[in-house]
């Protein structure tokens, strides 16, 4: 345990029996915050891009909120996002691409997960450049049973901490446009959108540290 929660939750690092807990949290909160579930035909695919990943190629930046019931959540960063992305694209999405069928190339005929495999054989690494002042770059999602008993705030607190350490001196998080609550939450902890992207549906909030 790294911190007690209370109420039986507490945080603790991931490791590699995490990763189907990790793919479900993701899931359940893919759809800008909600559950995803009924829109995707993968439901290992969300994890396998936006958190498995840290787990294995920054495990000292990965971690879990547990409880008595499993895994209610998790908190993934990176000190270095360029470095990061720069091994995801040598080491991860090979992978990936190597188990994954590639989508139609026309949209329209997109169905259920495609735009996620999509993302896997055609992924966008590149970092936006009003983001550079901010090198390290994190996620955090919890799911409902874990929400509104402080954890977030705790959590945001503990990584950008973590990230400090690691010598990072500016954290952004990508929210989804359509998520306001979590942009009024990152707001409260002191981040400001640096980058909003409306036509790419892109949002980049960020700090120093």
């Amino acid at each position: 345990m790294i911190l007690d929660f209370g109420g039986g939750f507490f945080l603790r690092r991931a490791t590699a029996a995490d990763h189907a807990a990790l793919c479900e949290i993701c899931l359940k909160t893919g759809d800008a915050g909600e559950d995803a579930t009924a829109r995707e035909d993968d439901p290992a695919l969300l994890g396998m891009i936006y958190a498995v990943p840290y787990q294995v190629l920054a495990p000292d930046h990965a971690f879990v909120i547990d409880s008595g019931n499993g895994a209610m959540g998790y908190l993934l960063g990176t000190p270095d996002t360029r470095a990061f992305s720069d091994r995801l694209a040598a080491e991860w999405y090979p992978r990936l691409q190597a188990t994954t069928k590639r989508p139609p190339s026309d949209k329209a005929l997109w169905q259920g997960s495609d735009w996620a495999r999509h993302a896997i054989h055609d992924p966008n690494l590149a970092m936006p450049p009003g983001l550079a002042p901010y090198p390290a770059h994190g996620h955090i999602d919890l799911l409902p049973p874990a929400r509104g008993r402080g954890i977030g705030t705790r959590c945001i607190r503990f990584m950008e901490e973590n990230l400090r350490q690691a010598g990072a001196t500016g954290l952004f998080l990508d929210v989804h446009p359509h998520n306001l609550g979590a942009q009024a939450f990152y707001r409260t902890l002191g981040y400001a959108v640096i980058v909003d992207d409306g036509k790419a549906g892109a949002l980049f909030m960020a700090k120093r540290l």
